[in-house]
């Protein structure tokens, strides 16, 4: 920390045409500061807050990244602090008029050789934990669920060593809800994937009110079950044989047990890196999340891609104001066109809600230098890294190919790790600026700190500073070497992330942009 004190005063220019930069130095500087290149501060300017490199009439485009990120709501003088109240945000780009596959690059040599250690599933896929996940089909059930999840853990799972954990898949729908309505389709159909993801091992246990509007079957329909034992994978609390309180738990215990000896068969084998499914996330961000942490989760990305895994990016409100650059990446036209479906139907659903993309970014993200959504969205894509995007992963379904995907999500982390786990996720990477013990049960979740003082901070939080990237002590592709190792060790289970060392694990959220009745 001593060393950063003494840091020279220094700011990051993305671009070269860029007419702003960040301050690095932490606490920021004061006014009168002269940089190396003579430029001088009139004005104190926080660190991660942007500062003007030209002066600037009202009017004038301001660019960062190389693009526009808003226009001078007044006079900006050399030397400024550029924040919200002396910009305006620019419209966003139409849908109507955007450029297809126009940069996308051939596909970048594949690497061989890079393995980890996984649970093979009858599916196919693999796991990189191996977990009894009991879903449940209504919230009624959720707190006799918990309470069974407690005595699981404390009574049986001991007797099964090579079981990593027993979850709940609680959530707020079944009931009370439009089940047939235009977007109920949403919500169920990711509570039956994540009942399918790679880390639950097929084995699939299902506790059931009776009465409620989503019926096992229609959660879990026979044609999308993996190969079971014969043995019922239903618990209905309301079934007659349920005498009481104990006998429902008792019920419970006794098929998480059948499950429990299923996948205590099962072992770690070498895997090759493809079977990998990595899910990349930001929350609580700031300017230094696209110099630093994004763009060396996005080089990781691209040697996952190289690799042959699958590498979901997400967040629709976060990406739309790069939607342009997002279709010139697309694979073929189709692509293309599937990405701007997603935007288009989540324009109008942010429309029906009264609200634009100016409800995003954060009073947090504000206050660490992302003055509004367009900055924030050309940073957030630099986790995509340079790979053509192969693929669009609707809201709640399953990826069906390898490769780059965009999973179309919220940009809300609880709601966005849901729809990920529910696209077969079996690992997340998540970069933060302002900081979030965010974690998941089903999935390990690797936190990169785009800051050395967060990661200083938060030493027992976060798992990689890419904050070294700012000061020069490391390479955006040193961290991404570093971030991709990373990766294979945990998936591996040699490694364990921050947040499951100390079981932070944030509840399920789900999408449901249909009628609660």
């Amino acid at each position: 920390m001593a060393e950063r004190t003494k840091l020279n005063p220094l700011y990051v220019q993305v671009h070269p045409a860029d007419t702003v930069a960040i301050i690095v130095n932490e606490g920021g500087l004061p006014a009168g500061t002269t940089l190396s290149d003579g430029l001088t501060l009139v004005e104190s300017i926080p660190e991660a807050h942007k500062v003007a490199l030209i002066d600037m009439v009202a009017g004038t485009p301001i660019l960062r990244y190389g693009s526009v990120i808003g226009y001078a709501a007044r006079d900006i003088a050399k030397g400024s602090w550029v924040h919200e109240e002396c910009m305006r945000l620019p419209d966003p780009p139409s849908l109507d008029a955007l450029s297809f596959c126009s940069t996308a690059q051939d596909a970048l040599p594949p690497i061989a050789g890079y393995t980890f250690d996984g649970f093979l599933n009858e599916d196919g896929s693999v796991g990189t934990k191996n977990i009894l996940g009991i879903t449940t089909t209504v919230q009624c059930v959720a707190p006799t669920v918990d309470y069974a999840v407690r005595r699981i853990r404390a009574e049986i799972l001991p007797r099964y060593p090579y079981v990593d954990d027993v979850i709940a898949l609680t959530h707020t729908y079944g009931c009370g809800v439009a089940i047939q309505a235009p977007g109920s389709e949403i919500p169920i159909r990711t509570l039956r994937n994540l009942s399918l993801n790679p880390n639950l091992g097929g084995m699939p246990m299902v506790v059931s009110l009776g009465c409620e509007k989503l019926q096992p079957a229609q959660l879990l329909p026979a044609s999308t079950l993996p190969v079971l034992s014969s043995d019922p994978y239903v618990v209905r609390m309301q079934d007659e044989q349920h005498q009481s309180f104990e006998q429902m738990v008792t019920a419970i215990l006794e098929m998480a047990e059948k499950r429990l000896v299923e996948l205590n068969r099962r072992r770690r084998t070498a895997r090759p890196a493809s079977d990998l499914v990595v899910g990349l996330q930001c929350g609580g961000s700031d300017a230094f999340s696209g110099v630093t942490a994004n763009p060396a989760v996005g080089y990781a990305s691209d040697l996952l891609v190289r690799a042959g895994a699958t590498v979901l990016f997400s967040e629709v409100t976060e990406v739309r104001d790069a939607i342009h650059l997002l279709t010139a990446r697309a694979a073929n036209e189709q692509v293309a066109q599937d990405l701007i479906r997603e935007m288009r139907w989540y324009d109008a659903y942010l429309k029906r809600g009264g609200v634009d993309r100016s409800a995003n970014p954060t009073p947090g993200n504000k206050s660490g230098g992302l003055t509004n959504v367009v900055e924030k969205a050309l940073g957030s894509i630099a986790k995509a890294g340079t790979s053509a995007i192969c693929g669009v992963v609707p809201p709640g379904e399953r990826t069906r190919q390898k490769g780059l995907l965009f999973a179309a999500t919220p940009a809300s982390d609880f709601i966005c790790g849901t729809l990920q786990l529910a696209a077969s996720m079996n690992l997340c990477v998540f970069t933060t600026g302002r900081g979030t013990p965010y974690g998941l049960a089903m999935a390990p979740v690797i936190k990169v700190a785009s800051r050395s003082t967060l990661a200083d901070r938060w030493h027992d939080l976060i798992d990689v500073d890419a904050g070294v990237i700012a000061t020069g002590k490391a390479t955006i592709e040193q961290v991404g070497e570093q971030i991709f190792q990373m990766i294979l060790d945990v998936a591996s289970g040699r490694k364990k992330t921050w947040a499951d060392h100390w079981g932070l694990h944030n509840d399920l959220a789900l999408f449901n942009p249909a009628p609660v009745t």
